[in-house]
């Protein structure tokens, strides 16, 4: 990047629409990126300001005329068909988001595209949730909401969280960002990756091909892994099966690691405790959809991780830094495997 002419960044904004990203006006709000941000940003890389442009659109308004001579894309979705051709200069594609599976498969990469994600910036967040949610369960909040709803007045005690297992399925940011919080309280928690990597606030590590040997241990089911093929349906009816009635499940990874069909059969039947679920597909959740009106379960509107007001703020953070080791031309932090798909 040693040379006269700037960097051009195309910075790709979303307005609102159901079904999309974001999915309303509150989304649209929180996760539009303005120059004023950007600048903010800069503020403390003036060395990296005399060499970048920015471009800010909305959708695909000007997305091919732009995109013809520019080097960076900034964005969350974006048309992946004749990629190359249309931006034949382009070498890096950061997301806005931790998730890309909604660029699944990955096969539109070609030779020298570099693809980053936000990874990280959900982190302090999304442990406090996790935190919430499990403290949630332990205290029997989802039966006594069912219960309020149904005009029943009934007394659920509960103990410390202390000595409980939780088995977490996905030690990444999220995962582990809840068991940090988690485990200074006393709670046993086994994770569970795809290589058996040791993290932080995990007592035990298995990997993801041994999950059905603790589930029957779990006492917490806590998922927050991304949508992957090894991933799809791994929590399917049989899994299920295997956990105590008295089991509470959390998701915020993906709907598609879980059966949401047979965890709501198993919710009515008393034989799950409670779920607290994070997401969807799609979303916003079809207003006819069995989750409504399941016993015992919480259904929040994808909101586990993502900062109020400060979304953008930490995600060109991440960015930034990349953007300095870019000019550099060093190797980016946050890089998607192509072949594994996250």
């Amino acid at each position: 990047m040693k040379n006269s002419k700037k960097i051009k960044i195309h910075v790709k904004n979303n307005h609102w629409a159901p079904g999309s990203f974001p999915s309303d006006a509150e989304g649209e709000k929180n996760f539009t990126i303005t120059k004023e941000h950007l600048d903010k940003a800069l503020k403390s890389f003036p060395e990296i300001k005399e060499k970048v442009e920015f471009f800010i659109d909305w959708d695909e308004d000007n997305f091919i005329a732009s995109m013809s001579n520019s080097d960076v894309l900034l964005a969350w979705n974006f048309s992946t068909k004749n990629l190359k051709k249309i931006a034949p200069n382009l070498k890096w594609i950061h997301l806005i988001s931790a998730g890309v599976e909604h660029l699944h498969p990955l096969n539109w990469m070609f030779d020298g595209l570099v693809l980053t994600n936000s990874s990280g910036v959900h982190a302090k967040n999304a442990g406090e949730y996790g935190l919430m949610s499990i403290l949630m369960l332990q205290r029997h909040m989802t039966r006594i909401i069912t219960n309020q709803k149904d005009k029943k007045f009934v007394s659920l005690f509960s103990n410390p969280i202390k000595g409980k297992t939780i088995v977490l399925v996905g030690t990444g940011t999220l995962g582990s960002s809840m068991a940090k919080l988690l485990a200074p309280l006393g709670a046993n928690i086994i994770g569970v990756n795809k290589r058996g990597r040791i993290v932080e606030g995990c007592k035990k590590i298995i990997t993801i091909d041994k999950i059905d040997s603790v589930l029957t241990d779990a006492d917490f089911l806590y998922l927050a892994v991304p949508a992957t093929p090894e991933t799809n349906n791994l929590i399917n009816r049989e899994r299920l099966n295997k956990l105590k009635p008295t089991c509470g499940i959390v998701n915020i990874g993906r709907q598609s690691v879980m059966d949401y069909s047979a965890l709501c059969e198993k919710l009515k039947k008393n034989e799950i405790a409670g779920a607290i679920l994070d997401v969807f597909t799609p979303e916003p959740i079809d207003k006819n959809s069995i989750l409504w009106n399941t016993p015992n379960l919480i259904i929040t509107p994808h909101v586990s991780s993502d900062d109020h007001g400060n979304y953008v703020e930490l995600t060109l953070n991440i960015f930034i830094k990349n953007l300095k080791l870019f000019i550099e031309n060093k190797e980016l932090n946050n890089q998607v495997d192509k072949n594994l798909g996250y």
